[in-house]
């Protein structure tokens, strides 16, 4: 329907120039002669504007800027990191998003979930492609590839246990683990050359103090602390301008 109307456009116009130029001494004969509605004519002459002008109007945003928000959206999605609406809508409201038809609002997967399709070859392999696409299309090198991750682990586990193994290991001995345990992150980074950046860990606290730290902790290490030792935006943005953007100038 909305294609329908968008063909007629012209012709609406045609008619209301012929009638204004006297080719047609009423709007009935210019709107049969050029196959268009003569409400549709008539309310033009009056100054009505199209349903298209006026949804114009009517956004929030202009053009120039929901075409940058499409520019934003679209290459995250190819990176494998789609935008949640809450974010999109943060950015630039409800409108933006219904606007165009190539972004479309899902709802995403639990993470465990994600974690298990990480064992999928096929999935793997997409990965890859989309990684040797953006390196071809932003001309990036090798040595200007870096990967990054963050462990999580909890302090004073007996032995050998870590909070990150699978669950379904048979022969293991249960132990028993006191209560109350202190959840730890680290933050890590390695160049594709095989050089790696300093860490960061982060304690779960409000404060800390570099005296406690002192014994073998490597100086170029950085310290942080968390309500739940958890890593958060703020937390994330130190990491890259005391680690990663002083350190990959060199």
């Amino acid at each position: 329907m909305t294609e329908i109307r968008d063909q007629s456009i012209p012709r609406v116009l045609l008619a209301v120039k012929a009638y204004q130029q006297g080719q047609f001494d009423s709007t009935h004969k210019a709107t049969t002669a050029y196959d268009v509605p003569q409400s549709t004519v008539s309310g033009r002459l009056r100054g009505a504007r199209s349903r298209r002008d006026a949804q114009m109007n009517n956004r929030k945003l202009t053009t120039t800027e929901e075409t940058a928000l499409v520019q934003w959206v679209m290459p995250m999605d190819e990176r494998g990191m789609p935008l949640t609406v809450v974010y999109t809508r943060r950015m630039a409201g409800q409108l933006f998003v219904g606007h165009h038809d190539e972004i479309k609002a899902k709802y995403s997967r639990r993470y465990d979930y994600q974690r298990a399709r990480c064992e999928d070859p096929k999935t793997i392999q997409e990965w890859y492609d989309r990684v040797a696409m953006a390196k071809q299309k932003w001309g990036i090198l090798d040595e200007d590839v870096y990967n990054f991750d963050e462990t999580g682990f909890q302090m004073g586990v007996i032995a050998t246990a870590r909070v990150l193994t699978r669950s379904d290991r048979r022969g293991r001995p249960m132990v028993m683990q006191p209560g109350n345990r202190e959840w730890v992150t680290v933050i890590e980074s390695i160049n594709c050359q095989g050089w790696a950046l300093p860490a960061m860990v982060i304690f779960q606290g409000k404060v800390h103090k570099a005296s406690w730290y002192k014994a073998g902790v490597p100086k170029d290490w950085q310290i942080a602390v968390s309500n739940k030792g958890w890593t958060s935006d703020d937390l994330g943005l130190h990491w890259l301008k005391a680690v990663f953007d002083p350190y990959t100038r060199r």
